[in-house]
């Protein structure tokens, strides 16, 4: 968790991304309109929530994600690779999704950058 975002890109460029098991790192909510939302703190420590959030504020923000993160998103188990999600996501959809893998593949490399998903195989490292 301490590795700052050279080493994780660094890390991500040496893997085969298919290969990865992502695992959620915060929670999600779908909205009214149907919309995905990811839950994001303001800050990891509560102590800095407490003392920067005013109380009538959120002590979290919310992402909302586009269909494809959103599917994606909802494929992450844990269990399964990247290439297991894109077979899944596939299975889901009638027509073909272009370039799919290497679309969820950066998805999920954006995802890992910015901690919303640690990678099972690099956390055990």
């Amino acid at each position: 968790m301490g590795k700052n975002i050279f080493q994780r890109r660094r890390m991500l460029k040496k893997a085969n991304t298919l290969e990865l098991t992502p695992v959620k790192n915060h929670d999600h909510q779908v909205e009214e309109d149907g919309r995905l939302a990811l839950i994001v703190p303001k800050f990891e420590k509560k102590w800095m929530r407490r003392f920067f959030i005013a109380p009538a504020r959120k002590d979290y923000f919310k992402i909302y994600l586009d269909d494809l993160g959103a599917s994606t998103w909802l494929l992450i188990d844990g269990k399964k690779t990247v290439k297991q999600i894109c077979e899944a996501m596939q299975e889901q959809k009638e027509e073909e999704i272009p370039e799919l893998e290497d679309r969820v593949s950066k998805f999920i490399h954006m995802l890992y950058e910015q901690r919303y998903v640690l990678i099972k195989e690099m956390e055990e490292a």
